[in-house]
């Protein structure tokens, strides 16, 4: 069957983008691409659903690139060709990232900009001045672009695409969409790509696709059992911490591993958690600027950090939901707090590299919010493993994801992770002393400190970055916060609460500090340290030599 699959060679393609293809070390399409792009070389609309990390970001941008490249074949002027939608901002740098890479060898030909970032639309009106070849924004932040005239469309869009599609309505851009649809032109080509079909995906179809090819190339929206092992264990709050402290303080948990909660305080209380046992995690969140959440993303795959605590949180459609007593507390305060950001998602479509786990500390209150989540790893062939913490409140979500997952099948995809929790019971009175240390002042505390941390860091010294990027490469986001009070002790593991089984296993010493090894001193000559001498006497003449008389002894007893 290898043998028989269409190779990127084989497909038509300019000799610049089969080279920026070889660069990045592609051997062979996956199987999206290899269906996808040449169907839309024919110019075919396409509504694909492929899983995370298949490859769909390139099985749209390899044609885009291709057509464009044949057009500037032909003398015409620069203009837009080619719209790219996104749910978020993460997603946008990313998507932008992945075409510079693919047209490292036609730079000059094909120009990208992403506009989806927090900046001015006026800031952003130069970039759109010169008219790249390819932008990449959200729904809300094009429609803006739009309607204050920095872009034209209607004359110019050849191509239209909509990455993650079935998360562009839940994210609050439906009506922004379809105002936008009015300043694109009549006839272009589409492209819906998606890891899962659902109505809004369909609604989507209806309003953007003319007889589209569908592509369905995975029964499994996951993959199966030999790449990806899911796990699931039944535990309570204070059980959670427990196990994670469990999981990561005696390396049970290797490799990269992202930790999903379900809000922005519960992030930052398990982050102060673990840094009461010296164990360094970084935290993403809505609240954080967008600069600040891609450089944590962008060193995280450069192995800067082995664990990201990320807030999957499911209210972003309604940003700014609070009682009614709080309402005009929030509106005197609107200068000194920071919102939180509609246009935020890690756990969606955004690219972590090589990461070997993901834990749902928490877990995810719709099946797509766990295709998604669980998503981030086994990527592309890589091996990944999930494990999922289920409260009693959360079994009814776990049973329509095994339901939702199984299919036909007799079995369930989701196993029960095999823990005896009495072995653990020895780490159990730590565990509470941490999270009495973390109480909801220190939380506060820590999420203003690390706000207006990452304020200073993106936006004060923007410029000075700029200049300097290799400082940029210094700039932590793992650092301890501290609010709470940390006893030194709790890093280290007494060696007799370690359970029987591991014992051969983990090393309690590890994160103790090596004893200096102290050297003997010379035989010839015997120091005396200044500050053991008598005060007074003169540190000089104090010294004795004692070579001569040893040797002596030693002739006498010779």
């Amino acid at each position: 069957m290898a043998a028989e699959r269409l190779q990127f060679h084989e497909m038509g393609l300019d000799d610049r983008l089969l080279k920026a293809v070889a660069d990045l070390g592609w051997s062979q399409p996956t199987l999206i691409q290899e269906k996808a792009i040449p169907l839309a070389l024919e110019g075919k609309d396409l509504l694909a659903r492929a899983r995370t990390g298949s490859g769909k970001t390139a099985a749209y941008a390899i044609p885009i690139i291709q057509r464009i490249l044949a057009s500037k074949q032909s003398v015409r002027e620069q203009d837009v060709r080619a719209l790219i939608l996104v749910p978020t901002k993460e997603l946008g740098q990313q998507v932008q990232s992945m075409i510079r890479q693919l047209t490292s060898c036609c730079s000059r030909d094909v120009r990208v900009a992403d506009i989806s970032g927090k900046a001015d639309v006026s800031t952003q009106r130069p970039i759109l001045m010169e008219k790249p070849d390819v932008v990449v924004g959200t729904p809300s932040r094009v429609l803006a672009h739009l309607k204050a005239q920095n872009l034209v469309l209607h004359s110019s869009l050849e191509m239209l695409v909509v990455d993650e599609a079935d998360l562009v309505f839940s994210f609050g851009f439906e009506s922004d969409l379809k105002n936008l649809l009015c300043h694109l032109p009549k006839i272009y080509q589409s492209f819906l790509m998606s890891a899962t079909f659902n109505e809004d995906v369909q609604a989507l179809k209806e309003l953007l696709l003319h007889n589209p090819v569908t592509l369905k190339l995975q029964g499994s929206q996951l993959p199966d059992s030999s790449q990806l092992q899911q796990y699931t264990i039944k535990c309570e709050e204070e059980d959670k911490f427990l196990l994670i402290y469990t999981l990561l303080k005696l390396q049970l948990v290797q490799g990269k591993t992202l930790l999903f909660v379900g809000a922005v305080d519960r992030s930052y209380r398990l982050k102060l958690f673990l840094e009461q046992f010296a164990i360094p995690a970084c935290v993403l969140n809505s609240e954080l600027p967008v600069q600040s959440r891609c450089h944590i993303i962008s060193q995280f795959n450069q192995g800067f950090y082995d664990i990201i605590i990320a807030s999957d949180e499911q209210t972003l459609v309604q940003p700014a939901v609070s009682s009614s007593g709080k309402e005009k507390k929030q509106k005197s305060s609107e200068k000194g707090a920071k919102a939180k950001d509609k246009e935020y998602g890690v756990s969606r479509g955004v690219d972590f590299q090589n990461v070997a786990n993901v834990i749902n500390f928490d877990f995810p209150t719709s099946v797509d919010s766990y295709i998604h989540r669980v998503g981030r790893t086994a990527r592309a062939d890589n091996p990944g493993t999930a494990l999922s913490f289920v409260a009693h409140t959360e079994l009814s979500a776990l049973e329509e994801v095994e339901e939702s997952l199984c299919g036909d099948k007799a079995e369930s995809a989701l196993k029960p992770y095999e823990f005896r929790m009495e072995e653990i019971e020895g780490f159990r009175y730590r565990c509470r002393d941490a999270m009495r240390a973390v109480t909801k002042q220190a939380v506060r505390e820590a999420r203003l400190k690390e706000i207006k941390q990452e304020l200073l860091n993106s936006e004060k010294l923007k410029t000075y970055f700029e200049d300097n990027p290799r400082d940029l490469q210094l700039l932590r986001h793992d650092k301890d916060l501290h609010p709470a009070v940390i006893k030194p002790h709790m890093k280290n593991i007494p060696d007799y609460l370690i359970p029987e089984t591991l014992r051969g296993v983990v090393n309690p010493l590890s994160s103790r500090r090596r004893k200096r090894r102290i050297k003997p001193a010379a035989e010839g000559i015997v120091k005396s340290s200044f500050k053991k001498n008598v005060p007074g006497r003169n540190p000089l003449k104090s010294f004795r030599f004692t070579g001569s008389r040893n040797k002596k002894a030693n002739g006498a007893k010779s």
